[in-house]
């Protein structure tokens, strides 16, 4: 039997849409007395905000207010509230529309089929609901919703249309849905696994907590998720139900896999299409996992990771077969299709010191099935020119990682310097877990350089250059723990440098240079983050006039004190005639940064930053110097792109400075 106020309801509600007979359109529909996220989901989910601005006859206007109260309340239950008392009003003040503050009777909703319904329009806990109670289930507009259900009436003629109407829908909440009693768990052999012990220990909504239909939803599916993930491929439910009894404002939760056997890694074969480019036998020495060891997606994952940095192939499926396993063990297929082999570039580009130049290159992505790869490359520009040809080979004895050859020509011809270098460089670098990083390399440089201030303008003067030969060893280490390695708001970043030479060993001096840089990152907010960079660096030598300007610290610039030109910031040759001062390079260096940066919508933000710090030789020469600016963020299809214009506070050679970068700041 239908409830006494509902009755009274619907009788009200269709004398009211009986006596508006006129046309009228919704402008607005104000939701007061909920959350933001609360608002949302009721605002998708009402019919009544899909007219606005609509012309609707007074039949439809009034079936939609019927119904804004049912679909609120429906809209609300995935956040745990089943019995709000919601009241709907226009702007006429001829309808209003009040409900029970909580329902008198119970009702069972099940899991038999579905998950729970998801925000943005669910209609309860579960697919596949049961009443307990059938008075409880019926619709809040009482008989006349069957006829509502028929297409909206045709405006009414021209003339008779009414001034917009404003609906006000006025929520209180009430008392939330807890739960009562969660019995979730697993049978058979996951049973023991300590993994899935732990996903069973933070499942959510727990006992006393709010029966949220997102944090269930998102409990099961991690769990169901890390079933698969560990290979207990035949895992299914045994239990799956929900009840919520309203008038208790409680919730039972029975939630019971069955997870079958845990497989084993199979057999892996690998298909190369449309045709072969790498040797199997190489490919096959990523796979780091014995045959028979316990199943696990993680190392499906890690060993993608290694085929996509070969830099072979386009595009790489890997696919696990549970439904060929033999005798417990999964075989794997992995399908590769080949990338393009040759990578070439070209491009121009302009610097206030080399001038206007030009940049050609092209890559080998793979020399032969060995998988070895090569690359060409020149920059050349008006007053610097640089070659580099480079030949690489996988490596994978110990860490996987490249064997690379390099050999690199400068020469440089400015107004303050002539500079020309050649060096040669051997190195191994490997990933050592998720975070780290290294390179181990072994470098031989021969340098010849002369400032310009210490040659005379006679002619028949003979130049004097000074030079080096400096033969060392160098190890380098990465570290990197983001949230986001394209637009990081948690975590840091850091890079340690290591070198030295010796006389006896080929070097012209003995040194010994450290320098490590970090970044931390904060968010603040939606769209707002906090970036601070430091950087620090000491050369351990007692001939710092015979080490190259290639093996010195500089400061000033972007990435270094924003607000200075390049290197403008340490010890100098004086300006002349015709030239500004030119860094002559450190002993040591070091310098900070503290940046803020806001974003006002998805794609643009601003950034205010302080940059500060020196390069210098001694402790009594150290002055620092700081540059303010400010700067704009795009997060552009390619990378963020940052333009900064800054000035420096101290003594800057000119008034302000412009940077464009484009990439991630790690």
């Amino acid at each position: 039997m239908r409830s006494i106020p509902r009755l009274f309801l619907a009788g009200a509600l269709g004398l009211g849409a009986a006596g508006a007979a006129q046309a009228a359109k919704v402008e607005k529909v104000d939701i007061h007395g909920l959350d933001e996220a609360m608002t949302n989901n009721v605002r998708v989910s009402l019919s009544l905000v899909d007219s606005i601005g609509k012309e609707l006859s007074g039949r439809r206007l009034g079936y939609l207010l019927r119904e804004a109260e049912n679909e609120t309340r429906e809209a609300l239950e995935p956040f745990g509230y089943y019995s709000p008392t919601i009241k709907v009003e226009d702007s006429r003040g001829t309808r209003l529309i009040a409900t029970p503050s909580t329902d008198t009777a119970a009702q069972a909703r099940s899991d038999d089929s579905g998950a729970p319904g998801e925000r943005g329009g669910a209609t309860g806990a579960d697919a596949g609901e049961g009443d307990k109670n059938a008075a409880d289930g019926g619709n809040a507009g009482g008989a006349d919703d069957g006829a509502a259900d028929a297409p909206a009436a045709a405006p009414a003629r021209a003339g008779a249309s009414s001034p917009p109407i404003r609906v006000t829908i006025t929520v209180d909440k009430g008392e939330p849905v807890k739960v009562r009693r969660s019995d979730v768990a697993i049978l058979g052999a996951g049973s023991d696994d300590r993994y899935l012990n732990q996903d069973l220990a933070a499942f959510r909504p727990g006992p006393e907590q709010v029966f949220d239909h997102a944090a269930y939803e998102a409990s099961k599916t991690k769990i169901s998720r890390r079933l698969a993930e560990r290979g207990y491929f035949d895992a299914d439910f045994t239990s799956r139900r929900v009840e919520v009894t309203r008038a208790q404002h409680a919730a039972d939760i029975d939630l019971v896999w069955t997870s079958g056997q845990r497989y084993d890694m199979g057999a892996i074969g690998f298909e190369q299409t449309p045709k072969r480019i790498i040797r199997d036998s190489l490919l096959q020495k990523l796979v780091y996992w014995e045959q028979g060891s316990y199943y696990h997606q993680g190392k499906l994952d890690r060993f993608r990771e290694s085929l996509a940095r070969l830099d072979y192939f386009s595009s790489i499926d890997i696919e696990p077969q549970p439904d060929k396993a033999v005798d417990g063990q999964v075989p794997v297929q992995v399908t590769l299709t080949p990338a393009k082999r040759s990578i070439y570039t070209a491009g121009v580009s302009y610097g206030t010191d080399s001038g206007a130049g030009v940049r050609l290159g092209v890559e080998r992505r793979y020399v032969n099935d060995r998988g070895h790869k090569a690359l060409a490359q020149i920059d050349f520009a008006q007053r610097r020119k640089t070659a580099t040809l480079q030949y690489r080979i996988p490596a994978f004895a110990w860490l996987d990682g490249w064997y690379t050859f390099s050999l690199q020509g400068s020469d440089e011809q400015t107004d303050y310097i002539d500079s020309r270098r050649i060096e040669l460089v051997a190195s191994r670098s490997g990933k050592i877990n998720q975070h780290w990083t290294a390179t181990a390399s072994l470098h031989g440089l021969r340098e010849r350089w002369a400032y310009y201030d210490e040659l005379d303008d006679d002619p028949s003067t003979q130049e004097v250059y000074r030079t080096a030969t400096f033969v060392y060893p160098s190890l380098r280490a990465e570290y990197v723990d983001v949230d986001d390695k394209l637009y990081p708001r948690k975590g840091i970043s850091a890079t340690g440098l290591i070198r030295g030479g010796l006389e006896a060993l080929g070097s012209d001096a003995n040194f010994i240079q450290a320098q490590l840089t970090g970044r931390w990152f904060k968010g603040l907010g939606e769209r707002s983050r906090l970036i601070a960079r430091g950087e620090i660096g000491h050369t351990f030598t007692n001939s710092l006039t015979d080490m190259p300007p290639s093996l010195r610290f500089y400061a000033g610039g972007d990435r270094s004190i924003r607000g200075y030109e390049w290197r403008e910031v340490g010890p100098r040759i004086p300006a002349g005639d015709g030239r500004k001062a030119y860094a002559l390079g450190a002993k040591n260096v070091v310098t900070s940064s503290v940046e803020y940066e806001r974003y006002f919508n998805e794609s643009w933000g601003g950034a205010v930053f302080v940059d500060s710090g020196s390069a210098f030789d001694d402790q009594k020469d150290l002055k620092m110097r700081t540059g303010v600016g400010v700067g704009v963020r795009w997060r552009s299809p390619v990378g963020p792109l940052r333009i900064d214009i800054a000035r420096g506070l101290d003594d800057p050679d000119s008034g302000f400075q412009i940077y464009l970068n484009i990439g991630a700041d790690l």
